[in-house]
Formats: structure tokens, sequence, C-alpha cells
């Protein structure tokens, strides 16, 4: 597809996101399975919850423009999730690979608020005024969570180095 038309353009980024998201709810489970910290393992879970209430809004914003639900391969997300993915495989179970999953969520959820932050801006300038709050609502829960995963990881890399002592 061609896109000629911020309006075009919003719809293909909703799409991407909407791909992002769906990706993000099958390695949410495996994060949340693959660590040690029950407060890590508690906050991959509540954001899954959180992934599944975003879709949803998707899909109240392709209602709202009238677009078919349809994804879009995000190759971006598949990339950042393919690394986050190769933790799971060099880094022994622990607070080391606790503190590496930190990283590897905090990446998904930068590049999530960059998306967001895009198409809240296309959706505003169109005049899509109710589509936008939506999905600042949205963005303001990818901060949430890229907020929490900091503050753990204060704890886990300081066990990781303890470790490593």
């Amino acid at each position: 597809m061609s896109v000629e038309t911020l309006q075009e353009l919003l719809v293909d980024e909703l799409k991407d996101l909407y791909s992002a998201e769906k990706q993000i709810t099958k390695a949410l489970p495996k994060l949340a399975k693959a660590t040690t910290s029950p407060e890590l393992k508690a906050a991959f879970e509540s954001h899954l919850q959180e992934t599944l209430g975003q879709i949803e809004r998707l899909d109240q914003v392709f209602d709202m423009l009238e677009l078919p639900h349809k994804a879009k391969l995000c190759h971006g997300m598949q990339g950042v999730l393919e690394e986050g993915s190769e933790v799971l495989e060099d880094v022994e179970k622990g607070d080391l690979r606790d503190a590496a999953l930190i990283g590897a969520a905090q990446r998904v959820e930068h590049y999530e608020m960059a998306g967001y932050g895009c198409v809240i801006e296309y959706a505003n300038l169109l005049g899509h005024k109710d589509v936008a709050k939506l999905l600042t609502a949205t963005l303001a829960e990818e901060k949430a969570a890229d907020e929490k995963l900091g503050k753990i990881a204060k704890q886990v890399n300081s066990n990781a180095m303890k470790q490593a002592a």
C-alpha cells in the first residue's frame, strides 16, 4: 500500500501498533515465566492485562474510524522482541537475567511510546480528538510501565551486581 496522506499514515501506523500489541501479548507470559523476581513477574503479568486492554482500545479506534480491525506486521517490534528472547538463551536464570529482561522490556515500552506519540499527533491534526484521547490513555500506561520497570531495575540490578562480586 502506498501511503500518500496523513490519514493513510495514521491508519498504517495504527495497523502497525495493533500488530505490535498482539506480539507483546505472546511475549509477556514467556518473560514472566523466565524471571526470578516476584515483583518483576507481577509487573509482566499486570502489563499483559493492560496490553489486552490496549488492544481493545485499538479495536475501538478502528470502529471510530470505520476501519477493519486489521494488523500490519510490525517488523520493528518483531526485532525488539527477538532480541529480548535472546536473553533467555544467553543469560542463566537469576538476577542477571532479570536485569537483562528489564532492559529488553524497556526497549519494548520505548518503541511503543514513540509509536503512540506519533499517532496521537496525527489523530489530533486530522481532528480525531476522541481517537487521540483513547490513544493518549494507552501512551500513559506505556509510560507508567516503563517507570515501574525502572524502579524494579534498581533492586534487581543491585542484586545482580552483588552476585558478580
